[in-house]
């Protein structure tokens, strides 16, 4: 049986998020005592118990709740007397921390080329977790681009189902052509993340946009996409590119 420590262990090391609940004052005859603990995802499902029954039944709410404002709550809880609404009749009294573990933003690289390669670089210095994605599948490995957190090869029209996205998600296409924007784009538009950003010139993009529009993908909804990508900060290597990049994401999170 998984317990919470390694629930919160895997939990650092993927894209999820959570509430820890701890139960920090007890007093009388409680179902458990100070110091117990419970995680629970947003679906619903759980990792040990505060104590079950309604009084967990509430709790597991609460922390579904904070998950989605990320705000962190206590609760407290008398166990006496059902019929004024207390959630038992154990006779003693509860405080329950409820404390909000929301995922490490994700950003998501398309396109394993120069700039990708500096955006994935830089992207997991300032404490983002990386996915390089590319349809050429040897250049999107751990050899070719260690920094990443994982590599997704292959083709793109199904990449948004094979991840799991953060609260925060931001993809960055430093594609080599309009062909594959086209093809990524309507089912990272349908995800509706954080971010999307395409590289590219003026024209480039108006031939892109063109294309989604032919494709049936609403005007409304390429109006979010941010082309050309970045801050104008005069850049023009690889690195001052992504540095640009990194700073639009920084300046809309």
């Amino acid at each position: 049986m998984t317990t919470v420590f390694q629930a919160l262990a895997q939990l650092d090391n993927s894209s999820g998020s959570a509430a820890l609940c701890t139960i920090i004052a007890a007093q009388g005859s409680t179902p458990r005592q100070t110091g117990s603990k419970m995680l629970v995802y947003p679906d619903g499902s759980f990792v040990g118990t505060i104590g079950g029954g309604e009084m967990e039944n509430r709790v597991l709410s609460a922390a579904i709740e904070t998950i989605a404002s990320g705000q962190p709550k206590i609760l407290e809880y008398s166990m006496t007397d059902p019929q004024r609404g207390d959630p038992g009749v154990c006779g003693g009294q509860l405080k329950i921390f409820v404390e909000p573990i929301l995922s490490k933003s994700l950003i998501v690289v398309i396109g394993a080329g120069h700039v990708g390669l500096e955006v994935v670089f830089l992207a997991k210095w300032l404490g983002y977790r990386v996915i390089i994605a590319d349809d050429r599948t040897a250049l999107c490995t751990p050899e070719a681009v260690p920094e990443a957190d994982e590599h997704l090869p292959g083709p793109l029209d199904d990449l948004v189902d094979r991840i799991e996205l953060a609260a925060q998600t931001y993809f960055v296409l430093t594609t080599r052509n309009v062909e594959v924007d086209v093809v990524a784009l309507p089912g990272i538009l349908a995800a509706k993340p954080a971010y999307i950003g395409v590289i590219g010139s003026r024209r480039r993009w108006a031939t892109t946009k063109s294309k989604l529009l032919e494709m049936g993908v609403s005007a409304e909804a390429i109006e979010t996409i941010h082309s050309p990508i970045g801050l104008d900060l005069k850049t023009e290597t690889p690195r001052e590119i992504a540095v640009s990049i990194l700073a639009q994401i920084m300046k809309l999170s």
